[in-house]
């Protein structure tokens, strides 16, 4: 058996269990989750009412971080759960059960900022500011404990009763389908953003390959990048 080696954390990372399956893919994408929690949490407090252009360019951003975030979320509840749950024992399907109800919780919180994000971007409005700062502490607090649950308990179960090639069959069916080839310049990007150095080379080798990473860096990069200026502009 191939075990991968996942000593290296991404920051934030609750734990990386060791295994055959490669679930850098899943890192990575947890990775790009916290960060924009925190960059959001930081916006909401930081942009001034008055400045709508500021606004409408976070709730565009915000609405590309909640479509990933759906979009990943329903992978996972209609293949890597359902698959999981055929194999693992009783306390493995209580796992499994306990991050299908996080999801649930989840799902309010982020229609609720979607609300506040739309109404700022079109008023000035204090309280709809301090209640999405609410909502926003809330996702952060939700949203983080899960990845944390996930990274710690569930991708054991993945280490213990998949092996790569049920992961690759996965991310085929069940995660990728959702994006056309029109989402990979913003994907591709979303996921490269503020990566440490030190992973950047085993990303490249697990997920992109060396024709995404030529194109981020011609191409995609600095629209990205100027793009994330303006919508993070008093972060």
């Amino acid at each position: 058996m191939t075990i991968v080696d996942q000593r290296r954390l991404l920051p934030g990372q609750a734990a990386a269990p060791p295994g055959p399956v490669d679930v850098t893919s899943m890192y990575v994408v947890h990775h790009a989750f916290r960060r924009d929690l925190t960059a959001f949490k930081a916006a909401v407090i930081g942009t001034p009412l008055e400045d709508r252009d500021t606004w409408r360019a976070l709730a565009g951003r915000w609405g590309k971080f909640r479509e990933i975030l759906h979009k990943h979320h329903t992978g996972e509840d209609a293949g890597l759960w359902p698959l999981l749950m055929a194999r693992a024992n009783s306390d493995g399907r209580a796992t499994l059960e306990a991050m299908e109800s996080e999801h649930a919780e989840i799902d309010p919180l982020l229609t609720s900022c979607t609300a506040g994000f739309e109404r700022l971007a079109a008023y000035a409005d204090a309280d709809a500011r301090d209640a999405l700062e609410v909502r926003m502490v809330a996702l952060k607090e939700h949203l983080t404990r899960h990845l944390d649950h996930e990274e710690r308990d569930a991708m054991a179960l993945v280490q213990r009763y998949l092996v790569n090639a049920d992961w690759h069959r996965l991310e085929q069916e069940h995660f990728k389908p959702g994006y056309a080839p029109r989402d990979m310049p913003f994907l591709a990007s979303w996921i490269m953003y503020r990566l440490p150095a030190e992973h950047f080379g085993q990303v490249r080798a697990s997920m992109a390959g060396r024709p995404m990473e030529l194109l981020w860096r011609l191409l995609w990069r600095r629209p990205f990048e100027r793009r994330e200026r303006l919508a993070f502009r008093y972060v």
